[in-house]
C-alpha cells in the first residue's frame, strides 16, 4: 500500500522497497529518518519550483546519499558521497535502470554537498541537494508550507538532529580526513576531531614544485 506524507507519495515499487529495507538495515535511525525527509522535502521542493524528477530516482538518491556514512559501507579511501554514488549506480544497474538514470543518480549523490552547482543539472540532482539543503541546514524552508514540514516530521522525527548528524558527519569521515578538502565536509573535522588541520589551497600553491 502506498503510503502518502505531506501529498508527496512513497514509491511503491519492488526497486523502492529493496532501497528501503538496503538503507533501514545499514543506516541508523537517524540517518534512514533524515534520507526520507531528503525525500519528502526535496519533492515538496520540486513541486514548489515546477522541477519535476522520477520518483523512483530521486528516492534512491535521497536513500542512498549518507550510506557512505554507515559503518557497512563506509570507505577510508574517497569521499562519503562517493562512497554513496557507487552503491547506488550499481544498485539501479543491477535493477534495470540505465546507465544515464545511474549517473544522474550518481550525481546527485556525489555532488549534494557542493553548493551552486547541482540547481544547474537535471531534477534527480537538484532536488536531492534541495532536500539535504532543507533538512540538514534549514535553506528555502519557507518554499514549503508549514502543514507540509508539520507532516514530514511528524512521519519522521528529529529529535536533537542537529547535534545527531553532526556526530554521524564526524563518525563517518574521521579516518578519512584527506577527503574532506576542498569541500564544507572539514568544518565538521575541524570542530570536532582533535589535532585536525586543515589544508590550505593557497599554501599548496605557494608551496608547489613550480618555481614560479
Amino acid at each position: 500500500m502506498t503510503q502518502t506524507i505531506a501529498g508527496i507519495a512513497i514509491p511503491d515499487t519492488p526497486l523502492a522497497r529493496e532501497a528501503t529495507e538496503l538503507v533501514r538495515e545499514a543506516a541508523t535511525p537517524v540517518l534512514f529518518d533524515h534520507s526520507r525527509r531528503v525525500f519528502l522535502f526535496g519533492s515538496l521542493k520540486g513541486r514548489h519550483r515546477g522541477l519535476h524528477a522520477d520518483p523512483e530516482l530521486l528516492y534512491v538518491g535521497a536513500m542512498f546519499h549518507d550510506l557512505g556514512l554507515t559503518e557497512r559501507y563506509r570507505r577510508t579511501d574517497q569521499r562519503f558521497e562517493i562512497d554513496g554514488a557507487d552503491l547506488a549506480r550499481d544498485f539501479l544497474l543491477r535493477h534495470g535502470r540505465t546507465e544515464a538514470e545511474a549517473r544522474a543518480v550518481w550525481l546527485g549523490i556525489a555532488l549534494h554537498t557542493t553548493p551552486g552547482v547541482p540547481e544547474h543539472l537535471g531534477p534527480e540532482v537538484a532536488l536531492v541537494t534541495a532536500g539535504v539543503e532543507t533538512d540538514v541546514l534549514g535553506f528555502e524552508l519557507e518554499e514549503i508550507e508549514d502543514r507540509d514540514v508539520a507532516a514530514v516530521t511528524a512521519a519522521h522525527e528529529r529529535p536533537d538532529f542537529k547535534q545527531n548528524i553532526l556526530r554521524a558527519f564526524t563518525e563517518g569521515m574521521k579516518d578519512r580526513p584527506d577527503t574532506t578538502f576542498g569541500t564544507m565536509n572539514d568544518d565538521v573535522l575541524a570542530h570536532f576531531v582533535p589535532g585536525f588541520t586543515r589544508q590550505d589551497f593557497v599554501e599548496i600553491i605557494l608551496n608547489s614544485p613550480w618555481p614560479e
